[in-house]
């Protein structure tokens, strides 16, 4: 677990971390496994934890009124998962977060969060670094769901992260990039 969240970390902070600041993300945080299906949150409930998925694959989704799973988020190893809402404002989740396969996670709670950024503004950094990348991202993935055709998200999907295309099923990425996924089908089918 050290090896991959310590690569993690660095990689994003651009700089090498004190091994006083992983005993500490250690001791703040713990390790816990999920079989496929199970729910790491469920929707209506509180989601207490940011999950950092060491082994694994997992999802979240917003279900809709007629009973379809919009997703909204997906992850896999050196990722990061949470219902952000819940777990910043104390309120109810909006989604649910369910592994794909076989998972292990690293989680750590809100009042341990803050405790780990005060006591190494490092990991202050390294969160509010995780958290602009993922609002970038949102934004660009609002940007082109409502511009963009079918074909040029997927392909723009598949060329920046072709590790989810071996991963993730094909109807969860095409609800992911707001596509049906009989037109995914015909789209991978014109591309190979």
């Amino acid at each position: 677990m050290e090896s991959l969240i310590k690569k993690t970390i660095e990689r994003t902070l651009g700089e090498e971390i004190s091994s006083e600041m992983l005993t500490d993300l250690n001791k703040l945080s713990f390790e816990k496994t999920y079989e496929k299906k199970e729910y790491l949150v469920e929707a209506g409930s509180t989601c207490n934890y940011q999950f950092f998925i060491l082994e694994g694959a997992c999802f979240s989704y917003y279900l809709s009124e007629r009973g379809d799973k919009n997703v909204i988020q997906l992850a896999i190893e050196e990722y990061w998962i949470t219902d952000a809402s819940s777990y910043f404002r104390g309120t109810e989740a909006v989604s649910t977060i369910e592994a794909l396969e076989p998972t292990r996670a690293l989680l750590i709670n809100k009042e341990n969060f803050e405790k780990l950024c005060r006591m190494h503004p490092l990991f202050d950094r390294f969160f509010r670094i995780l958290l602009q990348n993922s609002l970038a991202s949102l934004h660009t993935r609002i940007a082109k769901t409502i511009s963009e055709d079918a074909d040029h998200r997927y392909k723009s999907f598949s060329k920046r992260y072709p590790h989810f295309i071996k991963r993730i099923p094909q109807y969860l990425i095409a609800s992911y990039l707001g596509i049906k996924p009989q037109s995914l089908s015909r789209i991978r089918k014109n591309l190979y």
